[in-house]
Formats: C-alpha cells, structure tokens, sequence
C-alpha cells in the first residue's frame, strides 16, 4: 500500500531508464490498484508489464471493495498476484480461495504470481515441507496441465521478511526443489523444470546476486527494495 498516481509515474520516471536495456529477464511492477492506470500509462511501450495485488475470483457482484480479474485486465495489466502472504495473514486468505483466484486469472487470461509459504512457528516446527505440500495440493493441483503451464510460483518463507532473520540461497534452494518435486509428481518432469519459481523474503541488491546464483531460483518477488527506483533496477540488473 505505497504511492499515490503522482509518485507512481515520479517512479517511472526514474526507473524506466535504469532498466531499458535488460534483456535477461521479464519485469513485473504491482502498484496499488488506485496507481494501476498511472502504472500502465508510464510503462506503456516499454519492457516492464503491469500486475495487481490481489483480485476476486467472481466477474462481478455484491463483493464490496473487491476487484475482478477482468477488471484488470480492462485497466492494462497482464500479471496478477495471488495469496501473497500479507493476504494469508492479514485477511484470510486460504488455498481454496487461492485455487478460486487462481483459475479466475487464467480465465482472464492474466498471469497468476502464486505465492506459497510458511510463517515461523511452521518453519521452527519443522512444517515446511508439510506446509509446501499443502498448499499447493489445494491450491494448484486440480490445475489441467495446461493451466499449470501458465501460471508462476512465489516461495515467502514469512519468517524471513522483517523478522532479522535470513533465508539463506541454499534454504531458499531446498524449498524450490521441493516444490519443483511435488510439481513433477502432479504433472510432468517437463512441466516442474519449466515452471518458473521465484523467491521472496526480503530480497535486496546485497542478497539478489547470491540468491540468483542458486539453478532453482528463476527470478525474485521483490517487497521493500522495489519502492526505490535504483534500489530495485539494481536488482533487476545483478
């Protein structure tokens, strides 16, 4: 919940510049959904695409406050974010609504950024594997393959994210190679090497590098570090 239409194109101004060369991976900016017009306006033309933070999985209704999948996409944008941990622990966000979110997105023909988790007290009970396998059983396995094949994954291990505490390149690695394991058995070797997992979890110019370096680690999901223009194209340019 940062920036105003203002500041969003001041932000545009900025980074577009820092980043007008990079080729070597796709770039997603998910602005608030007051800021998504000013967003797709400063963008338009260039390579960084358009996501919202949330949407509804109905195409409309008496959903007070809520915005639908295709709402956003009429608004310009192409990507969508779905049970972002902030949503799961802030609003009750559950895999069942996630699936629901999910498949509305596709529909829309919006691609969903699906995030998955686990808080603390999971991580130091030992559940993350536990947790993992949950949520993505319900919420991404009754996908048809060529569903699955259309959407991202986002690994937030919660307990990293304004806590001190640090996921190291290798804690991260081991939590994608799970998930890339229960993709496999769902769908295909195939599909599970296609599938592009990023990580989230606090993740800044100082850490990208390391994290990046790690072959299960296809792109980052990026928080705080992305409010700063040259804090975030310094990510993006590693």
């Amino acid at each position: 919940m940062y920036k105003t239409r203002a500041e969003t194109h001041a932000f545009f101004r900025d980074f577009l510049p820092l980043v007008a060369s990079c080729q070597h991976c796709d770039i997603v900016v998910a602005p608030p959904f007051t800021a998504i017009c000013a967003a797709v306006e400063a963008a338009r033309g260039t390579n960084v695409a358009i996501s919202g933070q949330d949407l509804h999985w109905e195409t409309e209704g008496a959903f007070t406050g809520e915005v639908s999948a295709g709402m956003l996409a009429e608004s310009g944008c192409t990507h969508v974010i779905v049970g972002h941990s902030e949503r799961r622990q802030y609003f009750g966000e559950t895999d069942a609504s996630v699936h629901r979110k999910t498949e509305a997105a596709l529909r829309a023909n919006l691609t969903p950024i699906v995030c998955v988790g686990e808080s603390l007290a999971e991580r130091e009970a030992n559940q993350t594997e536990t947790v993992l396998k949950r949520q993505f059983e319900d919420g991404l396995a009754a996908l048809t393959p060529y569903e699955f094949s259309r959407i991202l994954v986002a690994y937030e291990p919660v307990w990293a994210i304004g806590t001190g505490r640090t996921a190291t390149p290798e804690i991260a690695t081991e939590a994608h190679r799970f998930l890339r394991e229960l993709a496999a058995a769902r769908f295909t070797h195939e599909q599970a090497s296609a599938l592009r997992i990023l990580y989230g979890g606090s993740v800044k110019p100082g850490n990208i590098e390391g994290l990046m370096a790690q072959a299960e680690i296809d792109g980052a999901l990026v928080g705080g570090a992305s409010l700063d223009p040259k804090s975030f194209a310094a990510i993006v340019n590693y």
